[in-house]
């Protein structure tokens, strides 16, 4: 009854819209919300509550993207649909009642790797107003290393496990699965890639409380067939943890999630360090008993 709520298509990308019922004095914030799912399930329907729940409370203008899931949709369709809906609804804010230099967005898990894909993205956009903030909520954001201390500590966890990570990795990208195992050792990474990217993915960059009972794996044998098979991890949009300097620099103020019982933990504690050492403002939350 306090909502408005609308099923619409932004740049023929599907979305719901919800919108406080409550007149306002001016200008209402804007969300645009991603959800998670590994790129191949979750919907719209799926946050219901979530994005009702983020309305009511932050009194602001919620759209809700509903990118199409792959595999049946390829990589990176995910990732284009989430900047086509966010380019329309930045350039149509003001028909909605919201303010377009204060649209935020947000997103979890495969949501988070595309809000920080799209906030990448428009950086050296000039002709549409920028975005004023982004939220992470544990992000995955690098397929580098999956033997980080969170990749360790956490590798069994039920919801998403080591294993499953990489499995659902592979089955999003259309790939076959019996490149796991290789992938979870490191196979697939030249040391030449992992010598240029060190800077930025390391277990020497984790914080030493996160490290504790971590044990370095031994080195990986490189296997050039696996490295050919899964060039879409390295790029920049998939990983966004690869981004250069140029582009880290310009992001917008950042509100980083990350629980301590998730496989994914450390990418959220890389970005944020990352961010930081551009200079780029960075809120975060640490749930110390909370998990993916």
């Amino acid at each position: 009854s306090q909502l408005l709520i609308e099923d619409l298509h932004f740049d023929g990308v599907p979305v719901r819209i919800y919108l406080p019922r409550e007149p306002s004095a001016g200008k209402r914030r804007g969300v645009i919300f991603f959800h998670g799912g590994c790129g191949i399930f979750g919907s719209i329907r799926c946050y219901e509550r979530i994005c009702r729940y983020i309305t009511r409370k932050s009194d602001s203008v919620v759209v809700s993207v509903g990118y199409h899931l792959a595999p049946e949709h390829k990589y990176p369709a995910q990732i284009l649909e989430c900047l086509s809906a966010t380019v329309h609804f930045l350039q149509t804010a003001d028909s909605y009642g919201v303010d377009p230099a204060r649209i935020i967005i947000c997103g979890d898990s495969a949501g988070g790797t595309y809000t920080a894909s799209t906030c990448q993205e428009l950086v050296h956009r000039t002709d549409i107003p920028k975005i004023r903030a982004q939220v992470l909520i544990y992000p995955f954001l690098q397929s580098l290393n999956f033997n980080l201390p969170s990749h360790q500590k956490n590798a069994s966890n039920a919801l998403l496990s080591w294993d499953r990570t990489v499995h659902s990795i592979l089955t999003y990208l259309n790939k076959d699965c019996s490149l796991k195992e290789p992938i979870l050792a490191g196979s697939h990474v030249p040391e030449s890639m992992n010598l240029k990217y060190r800077k930025w993915i390391s277990p020497d960059l984790i914080p030493e409380v996160f490290k504790v009972g971590y044990k370095p794996p031994l080195p990986a044998s490189f296997l050039p067939q696996v490295h050919e098979e899964v060039q879409e991890l390295f790029e920049p949009r998939f990983s966004p943890l690869l981004a250069e300097d140029a582009v880290v620099c310009l992001l917008p103020d950042t509100c980083i999630i990350t629980c301590e019982h998730d496989v994914l933990r450390d990418d959220g504690l890389l970005y944020r360090k990352r961010l930081e050492d551009n200079n780029v403002s960075v809120t975060w939350h640490h749930v110390q008993k909370g998990f993916h």
